[in-house]
């Protein structure tokens, strides 16, 4: 499971203002879509004085987040309606529908559904089916993200695959795929609304297409976008598996300039024995043979990871297995996990970590990634970059880099950029040079 992870640190906004509809929205970017799609059903539906808080089930702790959230809601909205969805709603509903603050509790199956936020008063409070039984992606295409530069599009739901650490696919059910025709479209309306950067996003988005007639890939759905989306300047992946990259999408990434040079990898972890303790489906050689495969037909291509630190029986030589991945591979953003038991998982039946042993590993691990990000910004100056401008005076590199810059720009517009310095974690450079 990927559930593009490099948005899944536990965060949510959770301010919430007086009347109307508000949506709190926790963990990944395919939440961050889907909070979209509950914002435009709940409007469909009437829905007035109403908080949704769309939930994260990864880490205990953005469990933890939601609660908080919550009861914090309450005090400040006692008169609104309080509805929980997500998926710590669909794995543990009972435990929300416990909680005295919260009216309502929805699957996340449900959450998307035509008619979901009518006549409330009347309905029962927890609406929570087997998410197993759902067969096909929900048809709640949307055109954009508000207050967003890129826009976002669902490609796929689900995962097939238990990884031993992992409870997303008891929130989010077994893989389906939205058809490429559907895909397409969207792809095509976002592009005339104007948008220069779509993202294909999912939970396990190289596995789009197994449930499909024909079983057809990701790299031909990648290829297919690119030839009938000729207006679109910037298509990008959210996080993938490194088990599961095609042949056609490696073509892709050779001969399509638009699609984006980054490739942010579900990898977990450096060592063998834990990869397959964590039951992946890729080793540690695995992995270095894909990144090395990837530059060598596109080699300006920049890798993210994520990485779980502490894992259950993790040893020091383990963990300095993984701690030397990280610049072996070359790898330019990490986004570093202290593992968080999940009561229904294998891992959490496993011999655990001292607590303090997780929390100084995963400490190491994130000062190797600033090391990497700092290794990575050092080698761009100098360089003239395109930009995606996502908000004033910040934009965002092909290669996912951030560059700050002085001058006037559009967000969603797309700029030239010479690389002038590095100021913290990000970049600087000069607006439309070269």
């Amino acid at each position: 499971m990927t559930a593009d992870l490099e948005a899944l640190e536990p965060a949510a906004d959770v301010e919430v203002a007086p009347g109307g509809v508000d949506i709190v929205t926790f963990g990944c970017r395919l939440n961050a879509y889907e909070s979209e799609v509950i914002r435009a059903r709940a409007a469909e539906d009437g829905l007035e004085n109403a908080v949704v808080f769309n939930t994260c089930a990864v880490t205990g702790e953005a469990v933890r987040q939601a609660r908080q959230a919550i009861r914090k809601a309450r005090r400040e909205r006692p008169d609104a309606r309080l509805i929980v969805t997500g998926c710590a709603a669909q794995i543990d509903p009972a435990a929300f529908a416990g909680m005295a603050e919260v009216d309502l509790v929805l699957g996340n199956a449900e959450k998307a559904q035509a008619g979901a936020y009518l006549n409330l008063a009347d309905a029962p409070r927890v609406r929570v089916n087997d998410i197993m039984s759902v067969r096909e992606t929900a048809g709640h295409l949307v055109d954009g993200l508000k207050d967003r530069a890129r826009a976002y599009v669902e490609v796929q739901n689900g995962c097939d695959h238990r990884c031993t650490f992992c409870i997303i696919p008891f929130g989010r059910g077994n893989s389906r795929s939205a058809p490429a025709g559907e895909v397409v479209e969207q792809v095509r309306r976002l592009t005339a609304e104007g948008y220069r950067e779509v993202v294909l996003t999912g939970v396990d988005i190289t596995s789009w297409g197994s449930d499909l007639p024909g079983a057809p890939t990701l790299g031909q759905l990648v290829a297919r976008i690119l030839k009938l989306c000729p207006g679109l300047p910037r298509l990008r992946l959210s996080s993938i598996d490194a088990a599961e990259i095609d042949p056609d999408l490696m073509r892709c990434l050779a001969e399509e300039p638009r699609l984006m040079p980054y490739l942010h990898l579900s990898l977990q972890a450096g060592d063998d024995m834990i990869l397959k303790r964590m039951k992946r489906r890729h080793s540690r050689a695995d992995a270095l043979a894909l990144i090395a495969g990837v530059r060598a037909v596109r080699p300006d291509t920049a890798f993210g990871a994520d990485f779980i630190a502490g894992f259950p029986t993790e040893t020091d030589a383990m963990f300095d297995q993984t701690l030397a991945l990280v610049e072996e591979a070359g790898l330019a953003f990490l986004h570093v996990f202290p593992f968080s038991p999940r009561p229904g998982t294998p891992a959490a039946r496993m011999p655990q970590l001292p607590g303090a042993v997780v929390k100084a590993r995963a400490a190491r691990l994130r000062a190797a990634g600033d090391a990497a990000l700092a290794r990575h910004l050092a080698s761009q100056v100098g360089r003239t970059l395109s930009g995606l401008v996502e908000r004033g005076g910040v934009a965002r590199a092909e290669d996912f880099t951030e560059v700050g810059f002085d001058g006037d720009a559009a967000p969603g517009s797309v700029v030239r950029l010479r690389v002038t310095g590095v100021e913290g974690r990000k970049l600087i450079g000069t607006l439309n040079a070269g």
